[in-house]
């Protein structure tokens, strides 16, 4: 069995990454990213919220979208209707898993491949 050392291609990555910000900077563009959370789950807050502050620590338009475990099938749908339709989002998150009321697979299919980032 091979060992896969993990960091340093994370580091790879996120350096790929940085340079790719730094080209769409340059040329105007400020990739954007919206989250979206339904319910209150801590684990779920946190790995949100971890994504919002690395996004703003980047300089990235970030959107963090929190909604009550409440929350009707038809309002997430158009919540994430109206992501789809924004320009100044690039990249839509929607944290699972959602509330058992709501059609996971209903949701994931309403948003935009272009935007799906998960």
């Amino acid at each position: 069995m091979k060992l896969i050392e993990g960091k340093p291609i994370a580091e790879a990555v996120y350096r790929e990454c940085l340079s790719e910000l730094e080209r769409l900077k340059s040329l105007g563009k400020l990739p954007g990213l919206a989250v979206v959370l339904v319910g209150e789950d801590p684990a779920s807050k946190a790995y949100v919220g971890s994504k919002d502050n690395k996004c703003r620590e980047l300089g990235l338009h970030s959107v963090k979208i929190e909604l009550s475990a409440e929350t009707t099938q038809a309002e997430l749908l158009a919540v994430i209707k109206s992501l789809n339709a924004d320009s100044a989002i690039h990249g839509i998150l929607v944290q699972m898993p959602l509330p058992g009321h709501l059609s996971e697979d209903e949701v994931i299919l309403a948003i935009d491949p272009a935007k799906d980032v998960d």
